[in-house]
């Protein structure tokens, strides 16, 4: 009888897991669409769409505003050209803009119309379109029109017909093989919009993770990118990122990499899209750049695109959606990236020591972190983190950067707490297992599943953490770790003179680019655009700015002529000592057997 009840309710779980999507999507009629590249040295893609009506006599349809991954409008409906409707037949049918990034079309009656536009994609980001004689990038959001205001999970199919000379299409869209080549199937609008496109002539290497097919493409190798060693590395650190996470989330990933002289990373449910340069793996320090990269946009294979904060899904495609815990899945993922890096054995520790540094170094040289905490930083991303200007660093905070540092000091607390039995590893696990479904988790609920491994009360040290701007603690951390900040301050070199001025220089001017708050430069009144001309009565040139400031006394008073919009003034400055770098990590002389196993655990991610 006892086994009899496990198995109906093992049966019952069952049925209340299967999702309803693919039920529906079987009845739902899918838009397809067939993408063409006529003159792809112009930068356009044809797209022809084929969208069912329901018998309806008006339908309207809608291109997204924004991709998830990026909290920005962006307002990708701008490079849209030449929307036109029609009958399967022919027949001309009306069509007019009814808002920014949506069309009306009179349907006639007819139960399926054919939709053309043409789209424009020459932004090299991984979140726009590329096109060019060579290889098309092709994101989902700035391509695809789609019924408005539609919740079935319809179907939506991709055709692309390739030119002459590109040989192959990568995606994480599911292909059809039965319809021919260069033809996949996405389930619903998200996953087509989670499933970026690259067509071309690629380099793919291939490698199996737990009996799940992994690809990386590297898109422009051109002879000087190491396209089997970098297959290699990402394979070790799909490893390891798979060990410490101990599930595999998808059936198949594909790291598109594209080597274009860019940069950037966006993540995916089962790919993700990078940019670097051809000469990255020319040089030590950027390729451990590059590696951290990839293994940060994997991470978030987890991180975000299953675990994720309530408010990030449903995706609305045409308004903000405000989350306060971009902290947590870019943050942390932030923090995880070099250290899966190093984790793999694809770095030295003192060059992960100096990867955690530099977010630690950042954070602390900023301005803006005594005025903006970081949960608001998060929720006003839409506002501020996509939309910086020189004033930035004194107003505001990264949550990159903060939530990297967070990371790093919630994993030692929690080590702490514990006596080393658990760590954030174990935080982000029990998270995923409770908040990867439907639900997402809400900012207290992430607090309290960390609370709840760490088996003690962590909430004031949120509070103050990620809603107020006190400044970090790094005590706890350090002692347990053996580690401190490199002192620099007893040393025996001359002191600099130093300002404060960020500064830039085009066509032989001497321009200023950012005042930060709190230095001489601040003090003294200096603009952002301000032409530099002279200090004192003699003339600097852009090439001697920083030399002629660095060799002036601390505590001296200088005279600085400037231009203001074709005004010259003069602004008198104290010239201050140019601050050390106090935020070097590393360990210290004779750390304790315990500090060297809790920092060996640490670091290779194993008891």
């Amino acid at each position: 009888m006892r086994r009899m009840k496990r198995l109906c309710l093992a049966v019952a779980c069952l049925l209340l897991v299967v999702p309803a999507g693919p039920a529906l999507a079987q009845s739902a009629e899918p838009i397809t669409y067939t993408l063409r590249f006529p003159a792809p040295h112009t930068h356009y893609v044809s797209v022809e769409a084929s969208v069912p009506t329901g018998g309806r006599p008006q339908i309207e349809l809608m291109m997204a505003v924004w991709t998830p991954g990026s909290y920005l409008v962006r307002e990708f409906a701008r490079h849209v050209e030449a929307v036109t409707a029609r009958t399967p037949t022919g027949e001309p049918l009306r069509v007019e803009k009814s808002r920014k990034n949506r069309w009306r079309v009179s349907t006639g009656g007819a139960d399926r119309i054919v939709v053309t536009y043409l789209v424009y994609g020459r932004e090299m980001s991984v979140r726009t379109n590329w096109i060019e004689a060579d290889f098309a990038m092709l994101n989902g959001a700035p391509t695809f029109l789609t019924l408005a205001d539609d919740d079935t999970a319809r179907p939506h199919d991709v055709t692309l017909e390739l030119p002459t000379g590109w040989s192959r299409s990568l995606t994480g869209l599911a292909p059809r093989t039965d319809r021919g080549p260069h033809t996949y199937r996405a389930a619903d609008f998200d996953t087509l919009v989670d499933s970026p496109i690259v067509a071309g002539t690629p380099a793919v290497y291939e490698f199996v993770v737990d009996g799940t097919p992994h690809q990386l493409v590297n898109l422009g190798e051109s002879g000087v990118w190491h396209g089997p060693q970098s297959a290699q590395d990402v394979e070790k650190i799909t490893r390891e990122i798979y060990r410490m996470w101990g599930v595999m989330p998808y059936d198949r990933y594909l790291f598109l990499n594209m080597i274009t002289e860019a940069g950037g990373g966006l993540e995916h449910r089962n790919s993700a899209m990078l940019m670097t340069s051809r000469w990255a793996t020319a040089s030590p320090r950027s390729y451990l750049r590059w590696l951290g990269l990839v293994s940060h946009e994997l991470f978030h294979a987890w991180n975000v695109k299953r675990l994720r904060p309530i408010e990030l899904g449903p995706f609305d495609y045409e308004n903000e959606t405000h989350t306060e815990s971009l902290w947590v899945v870019e943050g942390l993922t932030s923090y995880y990236g070099d250290l899966g890096v190093h984790r793999a054995g694809l770095s030295t520790v003192a060059e992960y020591l100096e990867a955690l540094s530099r977010p630690i170094r950042g954070l602390q040289t900023t301005p803006g972190r005594e005025v903006q905490p970081v949960a608001l930083a998060s929720y006003d991303a839409w506002i501020k983190y996509y939309r910086a200007d020189e004033n930035s660093p004194n107003s505001s905070v990264s949550y990159y950067t903060k939530g990297a540092v967070l990371g790093f000091l919630l994993d030692m607390r929690v080590r702490a707490a514990t006596e080393g039995a658990k760590t954030l590893d174990d935080v982000m696990r029990l998270a995923y297992t409770r908040f990867s479904g439907e639900h997402g988790f809400t900012p207290a609920e992430f607090r309290a599943t960390a609370q709840e491994v760490a088996g003690t009360d962590l909430s004031a040290w949120f509070t103050r953490a990620l809603d107020t701007t006190e400044e970090l603690d790094y005590t706890e951390a350090l002692d347990w770790l053996g580690l401190e900040f490199a002192d620099r301050s007893e040393s025996e070199d001359e002191e600099l003179g130093w300002i404060g001025l960020v500064t830039r220089s085009g066509d032989g001017r001497l321009l200023v680019s950012q005042v930060r708050r709190d230095t001489p430069a601040h003090d003294a009144g200096f603009n952002v655009d301000d032409e530099i001309l002279a200090i004192g009565d003699h003339r600097v040139l852009a090439n001697q700015w920083n030399a002629r400031i660095a060799l002036t006394a601390p505590g001296s008073q200088i005279s600085v002529m400037v231009s203001r919009r074709g005004t010259l003034r003069r602004l008198a400055i104290v010239v201050g000592t140019q601050p050390t770098n106090q935020w070097d990590l590393q360990p210290v002389e004779e750390a304790s057997p315990a500090q060297e196993r809790h920092r060996e655990a640490w670091l290779t991610g194993r008891s």
